[in-house]
């Protein structure tokens, strides 16, 4: 590719600058890569809107081990359908025994929720019922 980038922008320098990268030096790479093939011209314009979504996205505050413990659980049982054992239950995606994710559910007040399951309550506060084993 012989593209000649002659400037950044201050406005992109800053937001490049300021944004954590989790990823590393390999994600700032394939940004700056990216950029070049998409940016027409001499100035480059990376896509920043994409960076500041991740950025806000990660900014949310600190969460503990238990919560972030108990949002892992809660999605992998959802995406079971609540379903526990067997070689497609939770416990087969999270890698472990049954009864280690049942004693688990119960340590972090996790239970199934009932008919009218509301998404956005994702918490122990809703009635218990039994849980489905296939």
């Amino acid at each position: 590719m012989c593209k000649q980038i002659e400037h950044i922008s201050p406005e992109t320098m800053s937001a490049l600058s300021s944004y954590q990268w989790p990823g590393n030096i390999r994600e700032l790479q394939n940004l700056i890569e990216r950029s070049v093939i998409l940016t027409s011209g001499n100035v480059l314009q990376p896509p920043l809107a994409g960076l500041k979504g991740a950025a806000e996205d990660k900014s949310l505050g600190a969460i503990t081990l238990k919560d972030a413990e108990r949002d892992h659980i809660l999605k992998t049982l959802e995406h079971t359908r609540w379903v526990v054992a067997g070689p497609n239950g939770a416990a087969a995606r999270l890698g472990i025994k049954r009864s280690t994710l049942y004693f688990r559910m119960q340590k972090l007040g996790i239970s199934r929720p009932t008919a009218n399951f509301d998404p956005a309550q994702r918490t122990s506060q809703s009635a218990p019922a039994e849980i489905l084993v296939d």
